[in-house]
């Protein structure tokens, strides 16, 4: 992946030394340099050029100095790394340059070895934040309340996008429901019912994980998982199987004021849904979702769905029936269709 880098100082020969000195990587579309004469331009760039992640700043320059655009960029553009190269390798600016955000320094006359190692370092330590953050944003933890605040921090243009965009999304719907639960929170100390819900949460999350799925969304004593890319209907499917065939396998009750070994039930669907932000905006809570007829179907299977039971749609049956040995349940009238429904269940 090319990496775009803003080099930013007065003398014009540097310039002329980085084309020269990393040109196979340029070549190679690794790298893309863009350049500025001081701060003030170098912000100005960065406000008009979106993906530059890296900077590569001198110290003293007219206008604007390195140690001022330091301050500049932590405040507009916190996850721009920046490198301070410069001949001012004493102590002090070393340390003001990395009180100020600096991520590392390289002193003058440039050793382009130690640079192009340093800006390496830097590369990696981008791709984790980035990674960091594409893993938020699929675990649904930053889509869950976004605001201003929120999206001027992660101040990520491609980000803000992605969290803002509102698709039709081809996928699986996955509807986990703990049976008997509405029971135990009449009956039992809050303590004991938050631990039991969370333990039990917290594997069929694990499993959903595993194959690669997204929680979307906690309902009451039900999660719902979401299931996209390659082979979703059938990642969805073993994830269901995972978590039945775990919460089967427990046969020790765990015993409160009184004594229960809950199971699950399931609904999938699979189909095209509308993927986007839906909340308030007056309160900025807003919640990355889908919805759609495969949403609400997939729902009404899980309710339907007996102790143990995992029920798909006729259309899902017909795409994995190779795959899965399922049978058919029958037909079932769900809540806003006007002909009942043929259910089958999936029993392996």
């Amino acid at each position: 992946m090319k990496t775009k880098i803003l080099v930013v100082d007065d003398e014009n020969d540097l310039e002329v030394l980085i084309r020269q000195k990393f040109r196979r990587q340029i070549r190679e579309n690794k790298y893309e340099f863009y350049f500025a004469e001081n701060g003030r331009a170098a912000l100005e760039l960065l406000n008009s050029e979106s993906g530059i992640s890296m900077v590569l700043s001198d110290i003293n320059m007219p206008e604007m100095d390195g140690l001022t655009l330091l301050v500049k960029l932590g405040e507009n553009n916190p996850l721009v790394k920046v490198v301070m190269v410069s001949a001012y390798g004493d102590m002090d600016n070393i340390r003001v340059a990395m009180n100020r955000g600096a991520f590392d320094f390289v002193c003058k006359p440039v050793d382009f070895e130690d640079l192009e190692v340093t800006m390496e370092k830097t590369i990696q330590h981008i791709q984790q934040i980035n990674e960091t953050i594409e893993a938020l944003k699929q675990n649904n933890i930053l889509k869950m309340y976004v605001d201003d605040s929120v999206l001027k921090f992660m101040n990520k243009q491609e980000f803000e996008d992605s969290i803002l965009s509102n698709e039709t999304i081809e996928g699986s719907v996955v509807f986990f429901d703990i049976c008997g639960f509405t029971s135990i929170t009449e009956k039992e100390k809050p303590d004991f019912v938050i631990n039991l819900i969370n333990d039990y949460f917290d594997l069929i999350v694990k499993e959903i994980i595993v194959h690669n799925g997204r929680v979307d969304k906690f309902m009451g004593d039900a999660v719902m998982a979401i299931f996209t890319g390659e082979y979703h209907l059938d990642r969805a499917i073993d994830a269901a199987l995972a978590v039945r065939s775990q919460i089967n396998a427990i046969v020790e009750p765990r015993v409160g004021l009184h004594s229960y070994l809950p199971k699950v039930s399931v609904g999938i669907n699979s189909g095209e849904m509308i993927s986007g932000n839906i909340g308030s905006t007056t309160l900025k809570r807003l919640d990355f979702t889908v919805i759609g007829d495969v949403v609400n179907t997939a729902q009404r299977l899980q309710s339907a769905a007996k102790e143990s039971q995992i029920l798909i749609s006729e259309l899902a049956y017909n795409k994995v029936k190779n795959s899965f040995h399922c049978t058919l349940e029958g037909e079932f009238v769900l809540k806003n269709k006007q002909l009942p429904v043929k259910c089958y269940q999936v029993i392996s």
